[in-house]
């Protein structure tokens, strides 16, 4: 209890220190505690991943009824994730928001929606009433929206913050629709009558509530159909803070799907398809679209669609292992699935960081502009070439080895696989495998245009590498990365405590069943261990030798070729042209050109904007024609006063009569009954 007090004193303290402190020390303030509640947390959660159980009874009102708050495995795991990705975020922020201070208003607004978001994340863990869970889950949506409209004098920016709280609130209506039927039928806003719901109306109808409470969950965490905010919202955010929504803030959406899946225990091989299919074409969609995007930030955000349907697959899996009493598949699953969540956080959030480095020395994310920035910010370069290996799901990095999980549940799935559930087993490998090389052509195009090769564009000012307290909280991510990579047996170990949640809704298991795939994962640990240290010696033995040698460098020779050789190089556009001709069925792009004539062309242009089907077909086209039938309409806005007057008079006498005309009816229909 008293922990829990201290959790909420400390973001209380913070906001009534604020209008006292000047504004270079708001953020270190805020920063600070968001530190202390990161400690407390974790502390918490440490504990509860070592046995211990945490659980408080709130006293509530006539509302609500009792608030429970508690903290399981499941929480626990979830808690660890985000308070590393704020507190590195935090940092790297702290240095990222120096070129703003000047916007004092904003800059406060700004840090007391972090600590908001940060707290909301948290508590949304442990809360288990289902009213307050969707009042924080509010205030998580609203301080996020804060937080992406920082630079709100941008029209695309308010735009994109509008759009993210409006489907927000679509995710909400679907949450509430399903807590509330639960709470009708049960008399409780108790997490836990879902589970008697589920006992009591039997399959079907709990399969419905599970639906309903998915697609709220699935609109926060990105699956396709209802990604469609994220792509805006992430671009138009601040660095940091879209590393965070990416590593954290959509997991939030993991995590009630996973806390669903507990929670019901029925239908879970239905479940699982369900969500398979809603996660292979997530991933898929998502690395396809990627690919063509020209803004560095907007091509991440669509990665991030991308490892949501990953994780998904790893979800889909565990649930379809417990129904169909598998228990490795089970087991491989959800701790791929489970793994996965923590990897993404990590090199996602990087991704956004090191992109956040490159705008601030640039002032650009368009991919077009960029090239060679390897000679001038070496640290970042090869910050985002780790991030972008394990991402990639290439060994030795953490991608891999939860991939490596989700891959070894579907080939211990496709042996028990009955003949018309084969397909799916397939399709989900086949899925797999096209996500993982499309996402291996999409960082070679975005690593290799943006840090390799000569400048594309001569920039005014001199671009030089971010100081070294805004690098190096990717450091700490960097080294997770590969520590996950070289000793993932260690994070497995971590990972079980909340994949036994999971094992124990089937009754016949009493532990986690990951079968030869630890022995396999310890070999190829030791491995690539074998091969850093082989690199490290070898690179050290060339150091040493060439370490008194001069070496020159001088322009590599063009073949007789005496044209402007940056305009030579690959573009963005152009590395991914024969991948756009070839599923230009599936892709969107508007072409704008004038053909090339000569050898040496005085003016030519070619400009590509890649566009998102889905979102013209569910959103752009049902919009335009509400927009037009309301057109039809318009003649009532005329400007003339007694227009509107007659108007507010009929719409006063309109609703005065209504009910007096249905009481009529009323009464009409029971005369006609006794007839």
């Amino acid at each position: 209890m008293e922990a829990l007090r201290l959790f909420l004193t400390i973001p209380l303290i913070a906001f009534l220190a604020m209008p006292f402190l000047s504004i270079k020390w708001r953020g270190i303030v805020a920063y600070l505690a968001v530190i202390l509640n990161a400690i407390l947390s974790s502390y918490i959660a440490i504990n509860v991943l070592g046995g211990e159980n945490y659980q408080f009874i709130f006293s509530g009102n006539t509302v609500t009824g009792e608030i429970p708050v508690r903290i399981d495995a499941l929480s626990a795991w979830f808690i660890l994730i985000i308070n590393f990705t704020i507190l590195t975020g935090g940092l790297y922020g702290i240095y990222y928001m120096r070129e703003y201070l000047t916007m004092r208003n904003s800059i406060t607004l700004h840090v007391t929606a972090f600590i908001l978001l940060h707290t909301a994340l948290l508590s949304l863990c442990g809360l288990q009433n289902s009213i307050v869970f969707l009042l924080t889950w509010e205030i998580m949506a609203l301080s996020a929206f804060m937080l992406v409209i920082f630079e709100h004098n941008k029209v695309s920016t308010i735009k994109a913050g509008v759009n993210f709280l409006i489907q927000s609130h679509v995710s909400i209506i679907f949450l509430l629709f399903g807590f509330v039927w639960v709470a009708a039928k049960t008399g409780s806003y108790d997490f836990l009558a879902i589970s008697q719901f589920t006992h009591e109306y039997g399959n079907s109808v709990s399969l419905v509530l599970f639906i309903f409470l998915f697609i709220g969950f699935a609109i926060k965490a990105g699956f396709v159909p209802f990604h469609t905010w994220l792509p805006y919202a992430h671009p138009a955010a601040p660095a940091h803070i879209s590393g965070i929504m990416s590593g954290v803030l959509i997991k939030i959406g993991i995590y009630g799907i996973l806390r669903i899946i507990l929670l019901q225990n029925s239908n879970l091989e239905v479940i699982g398809y369900i969500i398979i299919t809603f996660s292979a074409i997530s991933g898929i969609y998502g690395v396809m679209l990627a690919i063509l995007q020209h803004n560095l930030k907007r091509l991440l955000a669509y990665h991030s669609i991308e490892n949501i349907g990953i994780i998904g697959l790893g979800i889909g899996i565990g649930c379809v292992g417990l129904g169909t009493q598998n228990s490795v598949v089970a087991s491989l699953g959800f701790a791929g699935a489970l793994l996965h969540t923590l990897n993404h956080s990590l090199f996602k959030s990087q991704l956004f960081f090191t992109a956040g480095i490159v705008y601030q020395a640039t002032h650009t994310v368009q991919i077009e502009k960029l090239g060679g920035l390897i000679k001038k910010m070496p640290q970042t370069a090869f910050l985002f070439l780790i991030a972008a290996l394990a991402i990639s799901g290439l060994p030795p990095f953490n991608g891999f080895i939860s991939e490596f999980l989700i891959y070894s549940g579907l080939y211990n799935w496709l042996p028990n696989a009955a003949s018309g559930i084969l397909i799916t087993v397939i399709f989900s490998i086949l899925a797999l495998v096209l996500i993982g090389g499309l996402a291996l052509l999409c960082f070679t195009k975005a690593f290799g245009v943006v840090f390799l090769g000569n400048p594309r564009y001569h920039f005014k000012h001199q671009i030089t590498e971010a100081p070294f307290g805004q690098i190096l909280p990717l450091y700490f991510i960097t080294a997770l990365i590969v520590s996950i990579g070289l000793f993932p047996n260690a994070f497995l170990s971590v990972v079980s405590k909340p994949l036994n949640l999971f094992i124990a809704l089937n009754q016949n298991y009493t532990s986690t069943n990951i079968g030869d795939n630890s022995e396999i994962l310890r070999m190829i640990s030791v491995s690539f261990a074998s091969l850093f240290a082989f690199s490290a010696l070898v690179f050290g033995i060339r150091r040493m030798v060439q370490h008194q040698q001069v070496i020159s460098a001088d322009e590599t020779w063009g073949c007789g070729y005496t044209g402007e050789t940056t305009k030579m190089q690959y573009t963005a556009n152009s590395f991914a042209r024969s991948y756009s001709k070839l599923f230009r069925f599936i892709l969107l792009i508007f072409k704008k050109e004038k053909a090339v004539e000569n050898v040496f062309p005085s003016h030519a242009e070619f400009e590509s904007n890649p566009y998102d089907k889905v979102e013209r077909v569910l959103i752009d086209k049902p919009i335009q024609s509400i927009r037009f039938f309301m057109s039809k309409f318009a003649f009532l806005q005329n400007g003339r006063l007694q227009y509107y007057i007659i108007y507010g008079v009929t719409f006063i006498l309109a609703i005065i009569a209504i009910p007096l005309i249905f009481e009529k009816l009323l009464q009409l229909i029971e005369i006609l009954k006794h007839l």
